[in-house]
Order: structure tokens, then sequence, then C-alpha cells
């Protein structure tokens, strides 16, 4: 809803919120009817901005990629970070992921010590056989997405520079 009023803020200028009989309400550009309330948007554009180039033909624009040492284009770009505290993060993300998978990787040991090489101990309520394959079958796709999670874990700490 939130792009939908700043769109037809820069398009048209004038946003109002109109509410039919049934109560449900609409954004639109155009009084239709007493219902219509103008919305006042602190900080809408009411034209949109002038393009200095025109836009290629063709294939849809894609970001530029920037040479090491560059300054980033002022419009929309992220603010730098020095390679100091960018290290000092890399390093926190990386004591994080680890300790992550740890966790999951001891999870996973213990999901397979109770899954038993896919004969684990029958519990007191499991008289019922279909009751005993029903929880084996959840162990080993608990065992299943465990692993998924180390490996993710392991790709992305593998990733972090």
């Amino acid at each position: 809803m939130a792009g939908l009023l700043g769109a037809a803020a820069q398009a048209h200028g004038q946003i109002f919120l109109c509410t039919d009989a049934q109560g449900h309400k609409e954004l639109t550009d155009m009084r239709r009817n007493a219902s219509c309330q103008l919305l006042d948007l602190p900080g809408a554009i009411t034209a949109p901005p002038a393009r200095k180039t025109p836009p290629p033909s063709g294939a849809p624009a894609r970001p530029s990629t920037q040479a090491a040492g560059t300054p980033a284009p002022a419009a929309g770009a992220f603010p730098r970070v020095d390679g100091a505290e960018q290290r000092a993060r890399d390093l926190d993300r990386r004591q994080i992921l680890q300790d992550e998978l740890r966790s999951e990787e001891q999870k996973l040991a213990a999901q397979r010590l109770e899954f038993n090489e896919g004969q684990p101990e029958r519990q007191g309520n499991e008289r019922n056989y279909a009751k005993y394959q029903e929880r084996v079958a959840q162990l080993k796709d608990n065992i299943s997405r465990t692993q998924q999670n180390v490996e993710a874990l392991k790709r992305e700490i593998a990733n972090i520079r």
C-alpha cells in the first residue's frame, strides 16, 4: 500500500482515501464521492523528477559494477563503512555463524543418536506400529532439515571475506 501511495503521489500530487458503502477503502487520484478524503502526505513528490539522460532502449537497465576505490553515486547509494569496521562486523558475523553451526551439529548428533540408524526404540505410547512409523519418518525429516541447515551455515561461513 505504501508503494501505491508513493507512486500515486509522484504521478498526480493528490491522493484521496475513498470508502464505499461496504466499508472497503480505496486510494485514488480523483475525488469520486463525498466520502473521499484528501490525504496529507508529507514529503510526497508532486511531479516525477526529470531524467538527465534518456533510458536505454532494449534491455532493462542494470546497475553497473564499480571498480574498487571509485566513489558511489549519491542517489540511492549505501553508506560506506571503513575497512576496520567491516572486518570487525565480519568477525562478529563469523563468530555468530560458527556458534549456530556448533549448535546445529550438536542437534544433528542427538537426532542421529535417537534415530539409531532407522531403528529408534519404541516409546510407551507407540503400541500402534503406524504411530511408530510416523515418528521414524518425522525423525528422518528432522535429520534431513538439520543437515541442510548445517550445509547452509558452512556455505555462509565460507562466503565471509
